[in-house]
């Protein structure tokens, strides 16, 4: 008898965040549908001062609207010369609408003239699982790493081509999707969800 897979909306509207994650979800008996296959889900509001709150909020606006499990994460770069910044703002770091290419100039600006040693950042990650009947789960996950003096690499996506990781010697830009897929802050928040996943909702 077929076994009927479990149901669980990965609440992003970014391809390209939904393509890690569904890479990284291969192979764990789940049935993924994206938030995109749905046309009654509110905005999401991102309001929340942390990436746990933040994740936190799209997982619960799905999982309210769908009556579904829902996973959702939020993620960022904090870089410690500008104290944390641009943290739970990365994505609209030069503005609301702003690209990757605007948000990492004006991150290079910032760091005009900062040597290397001083450069030290991290990606942060946040994933959140919420269930209909009020369960709640979450899981955080960081990589260390440098802000490079220039993009470097055309892979992946956002602050990818400026954040080096120096056991590997290269930037998530020049890494192999498997390899980044292994060593993220998304990577290794993910692992733990699955571990929930696996115990908790399968």
């Amino acid at each position: 008898m077929e076994q009927i897979l479990k149901r669980i909306v990965i609440a992003t509207g970014n391809k390209d965040k939904m393509k890690e994650l569904k890479a990284m979800l291969e192979g764990v008996l789940v049935q993924i549908v994206p938030m995109n296959d749905f046309d009654n889900i509110p905005a999401v509001v991102e309001n929340g001062q942390t990436f746990k709150e933040n994740a936190l909020i799209k997982a619960r606006t799905v999982t309210s609207a769908l009556n579904m499990i829902a996973l959702a994460d939020d993620s960022g770069l904090e870089v410690d010369f500008l104290k944390g910044q641009p943290g739970v703002k990365s994505a609209r770091f030069a503005g609301e609408h702003a690209t990757d290419e605007e948000n990492n100039e004006k991150l290079l600006k910032l760091l005009k003239d900062v040597p290397l040693q001083k450069r030290t950042a991290r990606f942060k990650c946040v994933i959140a699982l919420t269930c209909p009947d009020g369960r709640e789960f979450t899981a955080e996950g960081t990589c260390e790493g440098y802000i490079v003096f220039e993009p470097k690499g055309n892979k992946g996506f956002g602050y990818d081509p400026l954040f080096w990781v120096p056991e590997y010697n290269k930037t998530f830009g020049e890494m192999e999707p498997f390899l980044k897929n292994q060593i993220s802050h998304r990577a290794k928040a993910l692992k733990k969800i699955v571990k929930i996943i696996g115990t908790e909702i399968i």
